[in-house]
């Protein structure tokens, strides 16, 4: 069993700081270097600090559709050879099922000789992705059994194709397509992007696509058992040692669930009294 913990925080700064809340900045003690970004540039920050960092390898990275629809989080990961992404984006996204040529025309404006891009030979029209997906044959889609539910077996089927990502009606990149879907008559779909190599096979997205349900199990873990969502602290050092603090006794319980397997249900009450004397709260412990 592999352990699943939290390793990384930043907090998320208005982007105007209008009164009152440029009080409530000094008040709280916040960096004055400190400037707003987006989730995605955040998340890029603490990735590349990560990577620069190196007492953590990694090769893989997963996103929900956040991040994936901004460019800001996949530039972030392509600056650093042999990191494979894989985030999902949402259905509307364009892409092309071919490549186009884009040249430099020249155009007058006021009597100057300017240019931009344009698509001189487009192959097709970008489509969005619900478009392709639907328009995919049978003989296209793989089922694969991905875990095993309380139910019986989770089962989706697969499929993956080489498209050129659209930006403004321009191409942009291009990258892996895998969309992925339930089995019915009435099927509900997702979509994913990444930038793995070609070589790379259908196996290995079928597993990044369902990797990303473990960090939405890290946050629900330190909510309800945790206390981290209760983070009211008034300065913005107190925020950080919080969560920091949610996050050692995560990653403390998760070893200690490993290391005792069945007889961790005890362990976990008496684990988790001794982190509450410390100033966490976790409203019940499970195994």
């Amino acid at each position: 069993m592999a352990v699943r913990c939290l390793i990384s925080a930043s907090s998320y700064l208005r982007g105007r700081w209008s009164e009152p809340y440029a009080t409530r900045r000094t008040t709280g003690e916040v960096p004055e270097e400190l400037s707003f970004h987006t989730k995605p540039q955040l998340a890029g920050q603490m990735l590349t600090m990560l990577r620069d960092e190196a007492i953590i390898p990694f090769k893989y990275v997963v996103a929900d559709c956040l991040y994936g629809n901004s460019p800001a989080f996949p530039e972030a990961v392509e600056r650093y050879i042999g990191l494979t992404y894989c985030v999902a984006v949402p259905a509307e996204t364009r892409c092309g099922l071919q490549g186009s040529v884009v040249k430099e025309q020249p155009y007058q404006y006021k009597g100057e000789t300017r240019t931009e891009r344009q698509v001189v030979a487009p192959a097709q029209l970008p489509l969005a992705l619900t478009t392709i997906a639907q328009g995919s044959p049978g003989c296209c889609w793989y089922r694969r059994t991905v875990s095993d539910g309380t139910k019986g077996p989770i089962v989706y089927e697969f499929t993956e194709r080489r498209v050129t990502l659209c930006r403004d009606g321009l191409p942009e990149r291009v990258v892996w397509l895998v969309c992925k879907r339930t089995v019915g008559e009435a099927p509900t779909y997702w979509y994913y992007i990444s930038n793995a190599p070609l070589s790379s096979r259908l196996p290995c997205f079928v597993c990044l696509s369902g990797v990303r349900w473990a960090v939405e199990q890290c946050f629900e873990e330190a909510k309800t058992e945790l206390g981290m969502d209760q983070y009211e602290i008034r300065k913005y050092a107190g925020w950080h040692h919080h969560m920091l603090t949610c996050m050692l006794a995560h990653f403390f319980l998760w070893h200690l669930k490993i290391r005792l397997g069945k007889k961790s249900a005890r362990a976990y009450s008496i684990a988790g009294a001794q982190v509450a004397r410390c100033g966490v709260a976790p409203a019940h412990l499970v195994s």
